[in-house]
């Protein structure tokens, strides 16, 4: 109410300065008419100066009267115009929502249809395009993904880091492992250094079973803390055990060049010096593998290789025979070493002290391979009751799943 004095002063003075425009308009067309002229080739227009200033001032009007209305259309509701800037935005907005939903709870047809039309007409539509491609790869449409995420690449190319590690990932899935491989590697050599590439990269040598490369991959992976330690550890040990079975296939000199480039850290892991044993006695070096094993218990005593150097043959079974028993001050009542001393005496052929070791072995656990051995060996000194016995016993371990 108070705003109310001061509008009626302002719209008194705005009536009184448009009656004095009009008054010296007047005055001014009564005093000269005026007289334009244009002409140009064969077009020519003449009048008087106050009939073109009116035609200006028309088209001017004209002009802005178009531009307030194409804008009252642009900016109106879809009551005015169903197909304006805000009823567009509000159904991507929409297909948007629904299409999310859909793709997390795995609607693929649905959400692919409502992600294509939101990536389509919004002006950020990178998360639209890398979801239709997930659910297009869903639906096997593998060329139809493959083209939404180059579209993704086309619109928004400061993306390329996350297209390219949604494509591998949608490779991965669909069992597409070389192309899968060849885009992990081209992100690997831009982006050395981000843990998410590494991560996948290294999930795809294990399914490829490609442990070279995923030996190489070991130490990006332990400087950059892509694996909690205990899962590092544990992928090394995998990793290094299968690289050297691959190599010992390929022959002695390939093993030893594996073991070689074995990080020293790891030389003295019972698993990794067992792998660098067991392809030694697949090539037939009983000898070399003897001492490796012999070497490393003297550093370290363990029982997987207490187990493999009872199956080894050394160059000589007598001082293999002692350096073990030496072993039993410490493991007197150890069932995986009394095993490894029966069968080192059964290599020197002493069968009383073998079948005293297999026995003794046995009653402290039951396990298939000791009833096999000691079956054997009672076979041989003639009590074939109780080797038969035995051998059954053996057989239902197995069964069994001891």
């Amino acid at each position: 109410m108070k705003r109310l004095p001061f509008f009626k002063t302002r719209l008194f003075l705005g009536l009184l300065l448009v009656v004095a425009l009009l008054g010296f308009l007047g005055w001014a067309v009564s005093q000269s008419r005026g007289y334009v002229l244009i002409s140009y080739d064969r077009f020519r227009y003449e009048s008087s100066f106050w009939v073109f200033l009116g035609l200006l001032a028309s088209l001017w009007l004209l002009s802005v009267l178009l531009h307030w209305t194409l804008g009252l259309l642009g900016a109106s509701g879809s009551w005015v115009n169903p197909w304006s800037r805000r009823h567009r935005q509000r159904r991507v907005a929409n297909a948007s929502q629904k299409g999310l939903r859909e793709l997390a709870e795995g609607q693929w047809q649905q959400a692919l249809g409502h992600l294509r039309l939101a990536a389509e007409h919004d002006p950020q539509p990178l998360v639209h395009f890398l979801g239709a491609a997930r659910a297009a790869n869903e639906l096997g449409e593998y060329p139809q993904s493959d083209e939404l995420l180059g579209k993704a690449l086309d619109r928004e190319p400061q993306a390329a880091l996350a297209i390219g590690l949604t494509q591998a990932q949608l490779q991965i899935a669909r069992g597409d492992y070389v192309p899968a491989r060849e885009s992990l590697t081209a992100l690997h050599g831009e982006y050395p250094r981000h843990r998410h590439v590494l991560l996948l990269l290294q999930q795809l040598y294990v399914q490829l079973q490609d442990w070279p490369a995923l030996c190489q991959l070991l130490p990006e992976l332990g400087k950059l803390h892509v694996l909690p330690p205990a899962r590092l550890a544990e992928l090394e040990r995998l990793a290094w055990t299968a690289a050297l079975g691959q190599a010992a296939q390929a022959g002695l000199e390939a093993l030893q060049q594996r073991w070689q480039a074995l990080p020293r850290a790891l030389r003295d892991e019972p698993a990794l010096v067992r792998a660098h044993a067991d392809g030694l006695l697949l090539l037939g070096e009983q000898e070399k593998a003897e001492e490796l094993l012999a070497s490393a218990l003297k550093r370290q005593y363990d029982d997987r290789l207490v187990e493999s150097y009872g199956r080894v043959r050394g160059r000589d079974p007598a001082r293999q025979l002692g350096l073990a028993e030496s072993w039993l001050k410490a493991q007197p009542e150890n069932p995986t070493l009394l095993l490894a001393l029966g069968r080192l005496s059964l290599r020197n052929e002493l069968w009383g002290k073998a079948r005293d070791y297999l026995e003794a072995s046995l009653r402290l656990e039951h396990r298939p391979d000791t009833c096999a051995d000691l079956a054997r060996l009672l076979a041989q000194l003639g009590d074939s009751e109780r080797s038969n016995r035995l051998f059954h016993e053996g057989l239902e371990l197995i069964e069994a799943g001891k």
